[in-house]
Parts: C-alpha cells; structure tokens; sequence
C-alpha cells in the first residue's frame, strides 16, 4: 500500500508521526511572550480529529467560548490539505475556490497559517492551531499544550474556574497513564491503520488490543480512570473510543472486537459522552466523511459506510461503581 504520509513512513512499513513544529507557551504571570488574554487567542480545529476535538472539550467544558474563538476546517482534507469552506456544500470543481469561512485571516487553507508563522515549514499541516490574532501567528500547534493552557493559563477567563483536570495530587500517575493511553491508543490505532506491511500491522494491532484490555480490568473497578473525578485522561482517552468503532475497528483495521465488546468501556464512553455539553462537540458526519474520503490509499472508492447503529443516550450504570 502507498503510504498516506510518505515522510512518516519507516522502510519497514510502520507509521512515525512527525512533531508538532509549534510550542509555544501562553502564561498568565509574564513568564513568556504571550500572555493570557481574552479574544486575543483563536482556535482551528477539526471536528474529525481526536486531537483537535480533545481541545475543543476543554473549550467547551472550561466554559471558555467567550474568550477564545474558534473554527471548524472542512473535513475533506485534499492534496491542498485542511480547507475553510462550508462543510455542508459539495465543491465538485477544485479549482473553483469557494467564499473563505474563516473570520480571523480569511485564508482559504489552514497551510496558510503555517506559512505565515513559518515560511520554511514544510511538514504535514495538522489541527488543532492556536492562533495569535495580534502577532498573527501560530502560537501552539500540540493538543497535550494547548489543553493544559486552557485549564490554568486561561482560568481566570474560564466560566467553571473550580474545573480542573490536571489535579495536582495524582500528577506523576496521570501523566503515566496519559503517556501510555496515548502511544498505546491514541496513537495505536493510526500505527495499525497506516502501516504499510503486515507485521507492523498485527504487531500495532495487538498491542492496541492488550492496553484496551488492561483499561477495561482498570474500568471494572472505577468509574472514571482515577475513581470518580473525570481528568484529562479520561477525555484523551474518550477522544478514541468515540471514534473506535465507527472507523478504526473497519478503516483501519483494528477489528479484534469493538468498544461495544467491552462491558466497562463501552458503559464509560457511554457516561462521558452523556456528561453535560459534550454531546454536541461530537460531530459523527464529520468524524465518518474525513476517514473514509479522505484516506484514499487505504478506501480508494471513497464510499461512506451508513452504520454501525449504536445509541450512545442509554443508561450506562457506571454510578454505581465504587
């Protein structure tokens, strides 16, 4: 198979994803270049990203929408990559270049925005990006900063201050659960679905499906993945199984069973997915026509699958775990 990204590819057929270019940090005590400030900052985003959609959460949920704009690229990524067009419409004509929707710089591809901050990028354009509206460049372009910028830095802005998902008591644990959600499965399943050769396939695949497995036995005995409190870990973590069987359990392969298989996660996607506001961040067309069309290589006839059927509203139970 041709690789979907070439320059992330390794002889050997396994996927390598390059590192965010842009990481720098926005503080509230002038510890840095960019301060904390309310509408300075604006978010590009994909709903179809579980990185993007992660920051999107904490957005939403810090109650930071007054503060800090935002904008939803067109799910369709081409050769020109992420897009501002109406993802509602259909451009049958590429070179016909329809009316811009972003509102801050009016650019017509997010590749702009690198190219403002950085002339010489010339790596894969990614969401999320936080903009910088005064120096009108890319301050941050890595969801594991921007979420953690949002919780504190931001707070002052934040409707729900007493919010916190980076509690300071379980701070080296989280960080080791959070590292191995994300090489394990939030990596994991794009290692297995953009390899290129069999055995970093089934060796990616399986050990997607042993850390679910060790999630599920720790799931079996708490709530949440630290007792009852929700943390970044949890939404890391949602990010993917959201996603899990509507893509990567057919598109990429990762079908040694489905999230529904799995009693504890299957009631804790249903639990966190039922959590206030959260619902609406999920945008299913989205999160289906990105995969399926986008990713040629792997479903060149680009068709969107009309399932699975799943309700995710139902009683999940998982209140009455200890």
């Amino acid at each position: 198979m041709k690789p979907q990204f070439p320059t992330e590819q390794s002889d050997s057929g396994e996927f390598q994803r390059q590192e965010d270019a842009f990481r720098e940090w926005i503080s509230n005590d002038g510890s840095t270049s960019y301060p904390a400030a309310a509408n300075r900052y604006h978010l590009y985003v994909s709903l179809a990203c579980p990185w993007a959609s992660r920051t999107v959460i904490f957005r939403k949920l810090k109650g930071l929408e007054d503060a800090i704009g935002m904008t939803v690229v067109d799910p369709i990524r081409d050769e020109k990559g992420w897009a501002f067009r109406d993802p509602d419409k259909k451009w049958d004509d590429t070179e016909v270049i329809p009316p811009s929707t972003d509102p801050v710089n009016g650019f017509h591809y997010l590749s702009e925005a690198y190219a403002a901050t950085d002339p010489n990028f010339d790596g894969r354009v990614t969401v999320p990006v936080l903009w910088d509206k005064e120096a009108k460049v890319i301050v941050n372009n890595c969801e594991d900063d921007i979420c953690p910028m949002f919780n504190n830095a931001f707070n002052v802005f934040a409707k729900n201050q007493e919010v916190d998902f980076f509690p300071k008591g379980i701070a080296d644990e989280h960080a080791k659960l959070a590292n191995f959600i994300y090489d394990n499965v939030n990596n994991g399943v794009y290692k297995a679905g953009f390899a290129t050769r069999q055995r970093p396939y089934e060796f990616s695949c399986r050990t997607l499906f042993e850390a679910l497995d060790e999630l599920e036995a720790r799931l079996s005995k708490s709530r949440y993945l630290f007792d009852k409190r929700i943390v970044e870990a949890d939404w890391r973590l949602f990010c993917t199984l959201i996603r899990f069987d509507i893509v990567y359990h057919g598109h990429f392969k990762c079908n040694i069973r489905r999230i529904i298989d799995y009693p504890n996660l299957q009631g804790y996607l249903m639990d966190l997915y039922q959590q206030p506001g959260i619902a609406e961040t999920v945008n299913f067309d989205h999160i289906k026509r990105h995969y399926y069309m986008t990713h040629t290589e792997i479903n060149p006839t680009r068709i969107v699958p009309i399932g699975p059927a799943f309700d995710l509203t139902k009683p999940h139970g998982r209140e009455k775990i200890s």
